[in-house]
């Protein structure tokens, strides 16, 4: 019981460690200068950098969605509805969760490893020095860029796997192509993109918040200084945030069927 208690109460703590950084960091933005600056560097190393790996996977996504799709639906002689069915899993769910997914992989792991190192280097502690608060100058613009990005790169991801099972079931498979192009424009409906959006968005806050959490919180949580200990912040920091992806996936699906 004793053992139970400990971890219960080390697990509110540390949600309460990451409600009060969350709010700190937004509260930090009021007054950081050059805000516009820093957040468009945020958009650029967590968007453009970003973009081949959503292209690539989304195509590849698409290519398998039209391929399995099109073999499953002809068993009911329903192969005619597969750009709908290609472009609703994309839209509804995949495009979402896949693009966050490879975002956590790439611009999480490395804003994690960025703060950790920042942090063991002492450079945090000597941002508190200067009178800078290192919340706002560190984490707030990305918390902020991360609003922009995530949904950009869904749509990205979106539209790259729509043309993936247009290539594979039109071009592959020769399904004709203005049934396919009919089906996606009557399937998907303004809901449908809008539910995606706010996936996106979700989990662009939640993934940056929890990225930039551990990181900042490598001399706390880590047990060996140096680069062991920035290895020990960013391999949780992405497994917890691929693990919030999902959750909140659920929930919010839960929310909008």
């Amino acid at each position: 019981i004793a053992v139970t208690g400990r971890h219960t109460l080390a697990l509110f703590r540390d949600w309460g460690d990451f409600a009060l950084f969350v709010g700190r960091s937004l509260y930090a933005l009021v007054h950081l200068r050059a805000l516009g600056a820093k957040i468009i560097r945020a958009i650029y190393e967590m968007g453009v950098r970003c973009s081949p790996i959503v292209i690539t996977v989304g195509g590849f996504t698409g290519l398998v969605l039209g391929l399995q799709g099109y073999y499953t639906l002809s068993q009911f002689g329903s192969e005619s509805i597969l750009g709908s069915t290609v472009a609703l899993t994309l839209v509804r769910e995949l495009g979402p969760v896949l693009a966050a997914l490879m975002l956590v992989g790439q611009a999480g792991s490395a804003l994690a490893a960025e703060i950790g190192i920042r942090r063991n280097s002492e450079q945090i502690d000597a941002l508190d020095t200067m009178g800078v608060n290192p919340l706002g100058f560190l984490v707030g613009p990305r918390l902020v860029a991360a609003l922009v990005v995530f949904p950009l790169h869904t749509a990205l991801f979106d539209v790259i796997g729509i043309y993936g099972g247009f290539g594979t079931g039109v071009l592959l498979l020769h399904l004709d192509a203005g049934v396919y192009w009919q089906n996606v424009f009557t399937g998907v409906t303004l809901a449908d993109v809008c539910g995606g959006f706010y996936k996106a968005l979700a989990f662009g806050f939640i993934v940056t918040a929890i990225c930039a959490f551990e990181g900042y919180n490598t001399h706390r949580k880590a047990t060996e200084s140096g680069a062991r200990g920035v290895s020990q912040s960013t391999t949780p920091a992405v497994v917890f945030s691929s693990i919030a992806v999902l959750a909140v996936d659920y929930v919010i699906t839960s929310l909008l069927v």
